[in-house]
C-alpha cells in the first residue's frame, strides 16, 4: 500500500512540476534603446524588440502631472533707481500641470518585465549607472 502511496504522489508531483515548466513564468530582462522614434530596445544584437510590443511606464515615458504650488518668488530688484525696479516678489501659488520628462534615450539600459508568453515587455524603469545617472546625458 505505502508503494502505491508513494507512486500516486510522484505522479502529482511530477505533473505539478511538467505544469509549472510548460508555463514559461515571466522574466525580468535588461534592454539597450536603440531606437526612440520608433521606440525599439534590443536584448542582444539579434533581438530588436519593436514598439508596439513595449508597454511603458511614468518611469520611461513623459508625462503630466498636476501639483498645488504656494510660495513667495525670490526678491530680485532692477537697476537705476526707479520705483517700479525696487526689489520685489510675487507669489505664486495654485494648480499647475508639469511635464515629466522622463522619455527613454538612445543608450539608455532599462530593466523589462517580459509577459507570460514572452510577446510584450514592460519597460519598468531605467538601470542607474553611476557615470551617468539614468541616462546618456
Amino acid at each position: 500500500m505505502q508503494n502505491d502511496y508513494n507512486r500516486i504522489l510522484n505522479t502529482i508531483k511530477n505533473v505539478a512540476v511538467d505544469a509549472v515548466a510548460s508555463t514559461k513564468p515571466a522574466t525580468m530582462l535588461i534592454g539597450i534603446v536603440v531606437s526612440v522614434d520608433p521606440l525599439q530596445i534590443a536584448l542582444d544584437s539579434q533581438l530588436i524588440i519593436p514598439a508596439e510590443r513595449i508597454k511603458l511606464t511614468k518611469n520611461t515615458c513623459e508625462w503630466t502631472m498636476e501639483m498645488s504650488v504656494d510660495h513667495i518668488t525670490e526678491n530680485r530688484s532692477g537697476g537705476g533707481g526707479y520705483a517700479e525696479f525696487a526689489s520685489h516678489n510675487h507669489e505664486y501659488k495654485g494648480r499647475k500641470k508639469y511635464l515629466v520628462h522622463n522619455g527613454l534615450k538612445v543608450g539608455d539600459e532599462v530593466w523589462l518585465f517580459q509577459e507570460t508568453g514572452g510577446q510584450r515587455y514592460i519597460a519598468i524603469d531605467r538601470v542607474f549607472n553611476p557615470n551617468t545617472g539614468c541616462t546618456t546625458k
